[in-house]
C-alpha cells in the first residue's frame, strides 16, 4: 500500500475517532463539513453527464437534516418531505426548464448527502443526555473506563465504524494478495474473495464487540449486525463506483491523498447508519437477554 494512503487512512481514522468520542454538536459539525464536500462531488459527477441540478439549495436543506439530527431526532423524517418539497420548488422557478433528470438527481443527493448520513448523528445522539462538556459533548473519565459503561450511542458508533473500516481493509488485503474472481463489471478492480473476506472481517468484529458490550442475544446478534454492514458496506462502494463510472471518472475528487475524494472514502459508510440505528433501537430490544 502506497505511504500517502497509508498517512492519510491513519490520520481520517484519528479525526474520526475523536469526533465520535466527542459527539454532539462536535460530532455534528465534523459530520456537516464531510457532508458539505461528499455533496460537492456527487454534483460534480451529477454535471458530468449533463445534467443542472438544484446543488445549492440540496446542500443547505440536506445541512439542516443534520442539525435537525442533533437537536430532535424523531423531526428529521418530518423535515425530509419538506425539503424535497423545496428543491422542486427552487426548480420551478429557474430560468431553464429543469428535467425530470434535474429533478431526480437533486432529491437523490437529499437522500443519499443527507437523509441517510443524518442517521449517524442520531445514532451517536444515543443517550445524549450523558454529556460532560459544553455544545453536548462527552469526554470519558481517564483511566478509560469499561465499555459496557460508556454512552450507548458511543459505543454503537464505534463499534459499527470499527467494522467499516475491518471490511475495507480485509478487502482491501484479501483481494489484492489472493483475489482472482471479478465481482461485478461496475468496479473490475473488486474481487470475490476481497469481498467476503471483507464481510467476514465485519462480521468477526461485530461477534467480538456485541459479546464485549454484553448484548442481548449475543454472539448471534453481533453476528447479524456484522453481517448488515459488511454487505451494506460493500453495495455502498459499489453505488458510488456506479456514479463514476457514469460520469466518466476515476475518481470523485482529489482531496485526500491516495484515496481520491470525500466521496470515495465515505461510500461505505452511507447505507449502514439507518441499519445500525433500527437494529439498535427496534430489534435488539425485543432479544433476550
Amino acid at each position: 500500500m502506497p505511504l500517502p494512503r497509508i498517512l492519510s487512512a491513519i490520520v481520517a481514522i484519528l479525526l474520526a475517532l475523536g469526533m465520535i468520542v466527542l459527539g454532539g454538536w462536535y460530532f455534528t459539525v465534523c459530520f456537516g463539513v464531510i457532508v458539505y464536500l461528499g455533496l460537492q462531488e456527487y454534483f460534480g459527477l451529477v454535471r458530468a453527464t449533463g445534467i443542472a441540478p438544484a446543488a445549492k439549495t440540496t446542500i443547505v436543506v440536506s445541512l439542516v437534516l443534520l442539525v435537525t439530527a442533533n437537536l430532535s431526532p424523531s423531526l428529521v423524517d418530518a423535515v425530509m418531505p419538506v425539503a424535497g418539497t423545496l428543491i422542486c420548488f427552487y426548480l420551478l422557478f429557474q430560468p431553464k426548464l429543469a428535467t425530470i433528470a434535474d429533478i431526480s438527481s437533486s432529491i437523490l443527493g437529499l437522500f443519499y448527502g443527507g437523509y441517510l448520513p443524518s442517521y449517524w448523528v442520531r445514532l451517536r445522539s444515543l443517550d445524549a443526555e450523558v454529556s460532560n462538556l459544553p455544545l453536548g459533548g462527552y469526554l470519558p473519565d481517564w483511566p478509560l473506563p469499561e465499555l459496557s459503561t460508556l454512552p450507548q450511542g458511543l459505543t454503537v458508533t464505534l463499534l459499527a465504524f470499527a467494522c467499516i473500516w475491518a471490511a475495507d481493509i480485509g478487502a482491501y488485503i484479501v483481494g489484492k494478495l489472493f483475489g482472482k474472481t471479478r465481482l461485478t463489471d461496475i468496479s473490475p478492480k473488486k474481487t470475490v474473495e476481497g469481498a467476503v473476506f471483507g464481510v467476514l472481517g465485519s462480521v468477526a468484529v461485530a461477534t467480538v464487540g456485541s459479546w464485549y458490550l454484553d448484548w442481548a442475544g449475543s454472539p448471534l446478534s453481533g453476528m447479524a449486525l456484522g453481517l448488515l454492514i459488511g454487505i451494506a458496506s460493500l453495495l455502498g462502494d459499489l453505488t458510488e463506483s456506479m456514479m463514476k463510472r457514469d460520469a466518466g471518472v476515476k475518481d470523485s475528487g482529489q482531496l485526500i491523498p491516495g484515496h481520491g475524494g470525500i466521496l470515495d472514502r465515505t461510500d461505505s459508510y452511507v447505507f449502514i447508519a439507518p441499519l445500525v440505528y433500527y437494529f439498535v433501537t427496534l430489534l435488539l430490544p425485543l432479544l433476550p437477554s
